[in-house]
């Protein structure tokens, strides 16, 4: 089906089509918002790229029911199982509505797993991410417009990015990554001209203008063709010396580089962005294959969470006088997700666990430990593994390069659900719209319960690394007897007893003679062998 669809511009589906492909993820970012003013709304767009020309618009709902964990799949090759006739329409352009693709019964890849990919997650469900471990080189390519002149940054800026001091990226994701990943052999590139001018890259969907993300990609990666070698890269950095859509971007894209068609992690940052490195390891973290995270206030602001660099990656962050904001960390599920902690510093309580547990609970920015790091409170399984509901804990201490601003030392605790996607929870009612407050925080002499109260949580004290933490199941409900029916015993009077007015006495009931044997049953269950039985 691949290689048809690479030789006819319409090719129809029938019932349980299979397209196979390399599955993009696109998050669209906007700036944080002014005071007083309405934060902008992210997206996201989901592709999948059957090569050259030859890509089509996936529906995200779908995709995301039909995948399970879709944001495991990111930049890779998967199967995607079609049960309805429709049409598909090759193009690099951006699709209507109308012409994305409906009724994605299955996605599934196809690619091969490393041998440490894990087969079950922290929440014992089937996991289908590969771990992303050892080098992970990036490439940054600075791009102008043909009709912006403007040079924000020169390229030792972008270079020293890469760097592995602390405040640089280097240093960032290894860190996170408990040192399982580096940036090593990373490189900055350009300013290179782009051959159109900065409309030329803008489309007008529904009535918005939208970045053409794949001709960005492939016209900055052409322009530098000649001065990179792009073997081997993990991902791609592009550097933009104009707005795009009023969005930075991060995800995955597919382009022509060294002469080869190759799909990899990309990021699109306009100025504002690429000034700041939160913003841009906030992108970088979807070219990983994070999704952005949200607290529990139940409105439409993803980022609202300021405990995780993938929600809210500007407020209660530390600054940099060359590199501005500094990312925060990642939540501790997510860095379970990518294989990046390990196995003996996560803790699961069973959804029936009927025992106290106290341990200690290190904060995550500690690098080396024996303790725990993440906890996993399991709820009952569901049909659907993947809306399995589950509960996590994590401390986080006000220390280091990154985490020294954050909002207090505390228990955070986060809500897995709708695929994978975590929510800080709250305790206070209603839910406050920015998660800095206390509500937020569990803190020494806190306790917390599940909503279904299967776990409680008790933060007993601090240590210099984090918390020791009690967790215990629902107490047991225990009937009691009945208590004894005591009838009071008659006492006889001392002196004479008053006689009372004589009143009829009540009428004697008739005394009914109890049946038996054969008599007790019913005429038609009066069976010679049944009576013989009962007369025994």
């Amino acid at each position: 089906m691949s290689v048809l669809a690479c030789i006819l511009p319409v090719l129809p589906l029938k019932a349980e089509t299979v397209v196979q492909g390399t599955l993009q993820l696109q998050w669209a970012d906007p700036p944080r918002a002014l005071p007083g003013r309405v934060q902008a709304q992210p997206q996201l767009d989901a592709w999948l790229d059957m090569g050259p020309g030859q890509r089509v618009a996936l529906d995200v709902a779908q995709a995301q029911r039909a995948a399970g964990d879709l944001y495991a799949l990111a930049n890779r090759r998967v199967a995607v199982s079609y049960d309805t006739r429709t049409s598909i329409a090759t193009s690099s352009k951006v699709m209507s509505a109308s012409g994305a693709l409906p009724a994605i019964s299955t996605i599934v890849p196809t690619d091969r797993l490393p041998q440490r990919a894990l087969a079950m997650g922290a929440d014992g469900r089937v996991m289908s991410s590969a771990p992303i471990l050892g080098a992970t080189r990036w490439v940054t390519l600075m791009c102008k417009f043909a009709d912006i002149a403007t040079e924000q940054k020169p390229r030792s800026f972008f270079q020293d990015q890469y760097g592995n001091a602390p405040g640089q990226l280097g240093h960032y994701w290894a860190e996170v990554s408990y040192g399982q990943i580096n940036l090593a052999g990373s490189s900055a590139h350009g300013w290179y001209t782009l051959p159109k001018p900065r409309s030329a890259y803008l489309a007008d969907v529904n009535g918005k203008q939208k970045a053409q993300l794949s001709e960005l990609f492939s016209d900055c990666a052409s322009a530098a063709d000649a001065d990179v070698d792009f073997a081997g890269i993990q991902g791609v950095n592009l550097m933009f010396n104009g707005e795009l859509d009023g969005n930075s971007w991060g995800g995955g894209a597919c382009a022509t580089l060294d002469g080869t068609y190759t799909c990899t992690r990309v990021t699109w940052s306009p100025p504002w962005s690429f000034a700041n490195l939160a913003p841009l390891a906030h992108e970088m973290g979807h070219g990983y294959g994070l999704p952005h995270s949200n607290n529990s206030d139940g409105d439409s602001d993803t980022y609202d969470n300021p405990w995780d660099v993938m929600s809210d990656a500007w407020r209660h962050a530390t600054t940099d006088a060359t590199y501005g904001l500094l990312p925060k960390h990642p939540n501790m599920y997510q860095r379970e997700r990518l294989g990046w902690l390990p196995a003996s510093r996560k803790r699961i309580v069973a959804a029936n666990n009927r025992e106290t547990l106290e341990f200690v609970l290190d904060a995550g920015s500690v690098m080396k430990t024996a303790n725990t790091q993440l906890v996993v409170l399991a709820l009952p399984a569901q049909p659907d593994p993947y809306k399995t509901v589950i509960y996590t804990l994590e401390a986080r201490r006000r220390t280091g390069t990154y985490e020294a601003n954050l909002a207090g030392d505390a228990v955070i605790i986060h809500r897995l659900e709708d695929y994978g996607i975590a929510y800080s929870v709250d305790r206070d009612t209603p839910a406050a719209n920015f998660s800095s407050n206390e509500g937020s925080m569990l803190k020494v002499g806190g306790r917390w319960s599940t909503p279904d109260e299967l776990h409680w949580v008790e933060v007993v004290s601090a240590t210099a690394q984090g918390f020791v933490v009690r967790v215990g199941p629902r107490p047991r409900a225990m009937s009691s007897p009945a208590p004894v029916l005591v009838r009071p015993t008659p006492v006889a009077s001392s002196s004479p007893a008053t006689p009372r007015p004589s009143s009829p006495a009540p009428a004697a009931r008739p005394q009914v003679a109890r049946r038996r044997g054969c008599d007790a049953l019913p005429t038609l269950l009066r069976l010679a062998p049944v009576c013989a039985l009962l007369e025994r």
